[in-house]
């Protein structure tokens, strides 16, 4: 299973995406999506499994759940958009964590891409694919790709789309 990770797109879906995904089996978005519409777009390219982030309004929650844990390649994942890192996560997250730990715990809202493993919560795997969108204080677009291949993460590569557009005085 091929998957294609991101977050943080704000309304804003650079078309370098698509071919980075175009091999791709699922989009799995971690938050603040911003539109209907992109979101829309997303689900018209792959299927898609995404979950709303804080600027997220009532359509995009009406279609995408506050988190999603799921199995993929016998592979337990937990999806948030606000859950911190390791080790400090979001004390309401820590304590559902501790209680049934996945194997991956993917997050946004940071816009800090990272990717690590837990020692204290089974060697889960962490990751935050950053920033896709123009919008906050990162520098750069990322995302990340990877295969789930019986029940081992492989393959796992950082994308970089360029830098974020600057904001121009009067926008």
């Amino acid at each position: 299973m091929k998957i294609g990770l991101l977050s943080d797109t704000h309304g804003y879906l650079d078309k370098k995406i698509f071919p980075y995904f175009e091999a791709c089996d699922e989009i799995w978005h971690a938050g603040d999506i911003g539109t209907l519409e992109l979101y829309d777009q997303l689900c018209a390219f792959k299927p898609v499994k995404a979950v709303f982030g804080n600027i997220d309004g009532r359509e995009i929650r009406q279609h995408c759940p506050e988190w999603q844990q799921f199995d993929c390649e016998g592979l337990n994942v937990w999806m948030t958009h606000i859950g911190g890192y390791p080790p400090k996560y979001n004390r309401r997250v820590y304590g559902m964590l501790k209680e049934n730990t996945p194997d991956i715990f993917i997050c946004g809202h940071s816009h800090i891409l990272k990717v690590m493993t837990d020692p204290r919560l089974n060697n889960l795997l962490y990751l935050n694919p950053g920033a896709a969108g123009k919008h906050g204080f990162h520098k750069v677009k990322t995302l990340i790709r990877f295969d789930i291949n019986e029940k081992n993460v492989e393959n796992m590569q950082v994308i970089e789309l360029g830098k974020r557009a600057e904001k121009k005085q009067g926008d």
